[in-house]
């Protein structure tokens, strides 16, 4: 237990356990510093790459990034992930999750596929899955876009419309559930080549940032929830010079008030903090991430958390309230750590 009685948060570290990661990490946040202390790991589930938490904070979601894929369900309300029931298979190399209408989606990199998983009451697994929604589509980059690659899908903030970003096609679909299975309600087409990757929403539900992987840029949009409508309007760069190479950036938060936004990119191994005058972003600067590829970053009480996954470490920044820069605070090592979420 925290000082007073309160109840301790945690962190929820992914890892590739095929590079040598320990699966599933738990770790205790210090609330002032942000500070992570690890506690345990669960390693029985093959390259758990990305999590989510269920809203009560009690149950844990995983991917298994295999080229079988599969997602599962976790306990977590002690120190050490313990299993709640056996992992249900997904296909096609599942890279993201999120929690939509009762139902756990994936979203299939290998296949370029959404699938639902759908929930009991208790939020464990009812599969088998209910459902796939294939994508169809390619795009100009000869090496990355032959074939639709679905790489994140999450709820919007209404809950009303589940989004996945699909590298592969350049666009981003919306979608409900119909008897389980993901229906297309409609895609919107981002510039081609770009390679959207993931995108993050404002708190107050009107504007979606979709971070482009295959161009360091940022796509501004403007989201109405009523008509389940994305709307591209500018495109700005996450860099402040041009990479010497690909760049790959990979992963965008919002801060909770809405005020500014960051990015990381592996390529360059930095951190983007921008930021936000309504449908405009404004680079304010870029840093170190604080170790080498960083794949994956949270944000939680004014702390920035990434993932630096070829380094095997997670770090730590203070996130300055006025200006939004991210200044390294420290640092845990987790091997081939690929995401952070904090409950």
């Amino acid at each position: 237990m925290a000082d007073g009685g309160e109840r301790q948060r945690k962190a929820y570290i992914g890892s590739f356990t095929a590079a040598g990661g320990p699966g599933i990490v738990t770790a205790a946040v210090t609330p002032d510093t942000g500070a992570l202390t690890l506690l345990s790991s669960h390693d029985g589930l093959p390259d758990p790459s990305y999590l989510a938490l269920a809203p009560d904070g009690g149950t844990l979601y995983a991917v298994s990034e295999t080229a079988e894929g599969a997602v599962a369900a976790f306990r977590v309300t002690g120190d050490r992930p313990e299993p709640a029931g056996r992992p249900v298979p997904v296909g096609g190399g599942p890279t993201h999750l999120g929690l939509y209408d009762g139902h756990v989606l994936t979203a299939d990199y290998g296949s370029g596929s959404v699938t639902a998983v759908p929930l009991r009451p208790d939020g464990t697994l009812a599969g088998p899955a209910s459902g796939t929604l294939r994508h169809t589509g390619s795009g100009p980059h000869t090496r990355r876009q032959q074939a639709p690659h679905a790489h994140q899908v999450q709820a919007d903030p209404s809950g009303r419309w589940a989004v996945s970003v699909d590298l592969g096609t350049d666009s981003v679909r919306v979608c409900t559930l119909t008897g389980g299975t993901p229906d297309p309600h409609r895609e919107i087409a981002l510039r081609p080549g770009s390679g959207p990757r993931h995108l993050a929403f404002h708190p107050d539900g009107t504007y979606a940032y979709v971070l482009n992987e295959l161009a360091p840029t940022l796509t501004v949009c403007r989201w109405d929830a009523t008509e389940g409508l994305l709307k591209p309007l500018t495109e700005v760069q996450v860099l402040t010079d041009a990479p010497a190479g690909d760049a790959y950036p990979s992963g965008v938060v919002v801060s909770p008030d809405g005020r500014f936004v960051w990015t990381a990119t592996r390529g360059e191994d930095v951190l983007s903090a921008f930021a936000v005058n309504g449908d405009e972003l404004r680079l304010v600067a870029t840093v170190p991430c604080g170790g080498h590829w960083p794949r994956a970053i949270a944000e939680s009480d004014g702390f920035l958390y990434v993932a630096n996954e070829r380094s095997g470490d997670v770090t730590w920044f203070a996130l300055d309230p006025e200006t939004g820069l991210p200044t390294r605070s420290g640092a845990v090592k987790v091997p081939a750590a690929s995401c952070v979420v904090l409950d």
